[in-house]
């Protein structure tokens, strides 16, 4: 379980989230969503302390994250970032790097990586990708290499930066696909989403972001009844239920007055 109490966060000084207090719980998967801005980025990236934190505290398992320090942190909590660097390396290499937390001097990858390695290799499609430099690959494979480098270590808890970019339709299923067997393994799985009706699908919570702050958590049942979504993304939501009872959600037009 992972806990964010009364964190406020930004760079350069200037606060980007406020006083944002919300916890994560175990086998549940939680989609981040709001407008461009609103601070969800910045909210993954306080949870692993890579902004400036302002205020509050980061909680895993009740223990404080400064207590637990960065290696020992690593080793339970996966972060995928939006953007990355890798060039020339070899997808088997830099999906090893998810290894890294679990490695003791000197630092050299032994059977149980590698066995990791061409597990999560296996689960993102990629296995066939493993001795190609990443400036080879198109940027749906490149993302599969992350995400793959992400599954490859032991973590608890997942936490996806806008996962779904550069991916075709295809491919983000099995991404969502990949985030629901991790529920179902009891991981604790923390998703920036843009497109609302993947969120509305998959989560079991939907944490609304707003000009830094948190409207609102809840389940996504309630936050539509809220009106919530159609309030910060200024639109009509609406939903349609198909002939097997489930639901549909779809948006319509600039919302009016």
């Amino acid at each position: 379980m992972l806990r964010l109490e009364h964190i406020t966060a930004g760079y350069n000084k200037n606060p980007v989230i406020k006083d944002i207090d919300i916890e994560f719980e175990s086998g549940k998967i939680t989609a981040l969503i709001g407008p461009n801005g609103s601070g969800k980025s910045t909210l993954l990236k306080a949870a692993v302390d890579l902004c400036e934190i302002y205020g509050g505290a980061v909680y895993l398992n009740g223990n404080e994250r400064n207590g637990l320090g960065n290696k020992e942190f690593a080793k339970h909590v996966s972060y995928l970032p939006q953007s990355h660097s890798g060039g020339a390396i070899a997808v088997e290499r830099m999906v090893l790097h998810g290894r890294f937390p679990y490695l003791s001097y000197p630092r050299k990858y032994g059977k149980k990586d590698y066995e990791y390695c061409y597990h999560a290799m296996e689960k993102t499609g990629i296995l066939e990708l493993k001795g190609k430099k990443l400036d080879e690959l198109s940027g749906g494979q490149k993302q599969k290499v992350y995400i793959a480098m992400a599954l490859a270590g032991e973590a608890q808890v997942f936490l996806f930066d806008e996962p779904t970019t550069y991916l075709d339709v295809g491919y983000q299923l099995e991404l969502l696909d990949i985030m629901v067997q991790l529920r179902e393994q009891g991981k604790t799985v923390i998703v920036v989403l843009h497109d609302i009706n993947y969120a509305m699908g998959i989560a079991d919570k939907l944490a609304v972001m707003e000009q830094g702050k948190l409207l609102l958590s809840d389940t996504p049942a309630n936050v539509y009844e809220s009106g919530a979504i159609s309030r910060v993304f200024q639109v009509k939501a609406k939903i349609l239920k198909d002939e097997k009872g489930k639901k549909h959600f779809y948006f319509e037009g600039i919302k009016k007055g």
